[in-house]
C-alpha cells in the first residue's frame, strides 16, 4: 500500500509584474493558506517519505509557509515536469517516484493535479470526496490517496481510493473564494 499526497499551490499574486509565468509569487492570502495546510498535516500527523515540487516559484513559496505551519523542513526533489504538467505527465512523474518511498508528498498545479485524482479514483459513485475534485480542487487544498500497489510504477487509473481532501476554506472561512 501507498500514499499519495497531492497539494496544489496556494494563491498567486496577478498583481506582481513578473515577465514569466514560472516567476509569479504567492499574494498574502496564499501565504496565509500555505501555512494553514501545514498547520492541518502535522495536527493529522501526515508523514512524507519522499517530496516531489516543481520548481514554480508560487510552489517553493507555498512549501516555505506550509513548512512553517507543518513544523518541518522535508527535502524537496525539485522536477521540472510537474511544472504546469497534464495529468499524464504527472502520472509519469508518480510512476518514476523510489519504490522505497511509502508516503509521497507531490506539489504543483493545476489542471493536471485535479485531473490526476480524477484519473487515479474511480468515477463509481462511492466517493464524495472524488466529486467534490471533480467540482473544484482550489489553490492550497491537500488530497491524500492510497494506492493498493507495491511498487509506484504499478499506479493508473482507477487505483486509488481518495480518503481525505481538505481546502484551506474548509479550515478557515475567510480563506475561501472572495465574495463580490
Amino acid at each position: 500500500m501507498k500514499r499519495l499526497t497531492l497539494l496544489r499551490h496556494a494563491k498567486s499574486s496577478w498583481d506582481d509584474p513578473v515577465s514569466r509565468d514560472f516567476d509569479r509569487p504567492l499574494n498574502r492570502r496564499g501565504a496565509r493558506a500555505a501555512m494553514t495546510i501545514g498547520h492541518h498535516a502535522r495536527d493529522r500527523e501526515l508523514r512524507f517519505d519522499h517530496l516531489i515540487a516543481s520548481p514554480a516559484a508560487r510552489v517553493v513559496e507555498t512549501l516555505d509557509h506550509f513548512f512553517e505551519g507543518y513544523g518541518q523542513v522535508l527535502e524537496v526533489n525539485w522536477d521540472r515536469r510537474i511544472y504546469l504538467a497534464s495529468s499524464a505527465t504527472l502520472m509519469d512523474v508518480l510512476r518514476d517516484a523510489p519504490d522505497g518511498s511509502e508516503s509521497l508528498l507531490m506539489v504543483g498545479h493545476n489542471p493536471g493535479m485535479e485531473d490526476l485524482i480524477l484519473s487515479l479514483v474511480p468515477d463509481d459513485g462511492r466517493s464524495e470526496l472524488r466529486n467534490d475534485v471533480e467540482v473544484k480542487f482550489p489553490t492550497a487544498s491537500l488530497a491524500v490517496l492510497e494506492l493498493d500497489i507495491d511498487r509506484w510504477e504499478e499506479a493508473g487509473a482507477n487505483k486509488a481510493a481518495l480518503i481525505s481532501f481538505v481546502r484551506p476554506r474548509d479550515l478557515d472561512p475567510a480563506l475561501g473564494p472572495d465574495q463580490h
